[in-house]
């Protein structure tokens, strides 16, 4: 009987704990808000006041480098019936600015075709400084016949560029995965300068 008792007691006991426990964990929510709004410690909390009269702002990116501009060139290496291009040859931009440019593609086959693409860049040294954060060539498509798609390239080249690079020249080579890479044109360049396409 005595133990029978000492053992209600513990639940009682346990239980008290337990309800008191969840009364502070539900507590420290409105706490937390509370000390931070008071403190000014989360920025986040500051931010999402509501301030009679004031205009809310974004802060500038301090990334930017805005007193120097680097031409950065598109270029699209393609050998198979296919569509391959930039929708830009070449863009004016600042490093630390976030850019997207977009490629064109089409299949120009009657069979469906997996592709994928390689990208390099010139002047070699541009390369570690150019960053490319989404890109199409981390994967591989499937595309069926006369198929378009137009895939984006989304980079920031690096702050820490040397400033004697002024053009970055970003090239891809398209080609189908597990399929033969037929021989370079003959007279490519010619072509290409013809069709003013390079312009």
């Amino acid at each position: 009987m005595i133990i029978r008792h000492e053992n209600f007691r513990m639940v009682r006991k346990l239980i008290v704990v337990a309800a008191g426990m969840f009364a502070f964990g539900f507590a420290l929510v409105p706490i937390y808000r509370s000390i931070c709004d008071l403190t000014g410690i989360n920025i986040l909390a500051l931010g999402d006041r509501n301030i009679p009269g004031a205009t809310p702002t974004m802060p500038a990116n301090t990334q930017v480098d805005t007193t120097r501009t680097i031409t950065v060139e598109f270029d699209a290496n393609s050998r198979g019936p296919w569509l391959f291009k930039p929708a830009f040859r070449s863009l004016q931009v600042h490093p630390g600015e976030m850019v997207t440019v977009m490629y064109e593609f089409q299949n120009l086959q009657n069979r469906q075709i997996a592709v994928q693409a390689i990208p390099s860049y010139a002047p070699q040294q541009a390369g570690p400084h150019f960053n490319k954060l989404a890109c199409f060539c981390f994967s591989q498509y499937t595309l069926a016949p006369g198929e378009k798609q137009s895939w984006p390239v989304v980079f920031v080249i690096d702050t820490k560029l040397s400033k004697d690079v002024k053009t970055i020249t970003l090239s891809y080579t398209f080609f189908e995965v597990g399929g033969k890479t037929p021989a370079a044109p003959v007279a490519s360049a010619a072509a290409y300068d013809s069709t003013g396409a390079g312009s």
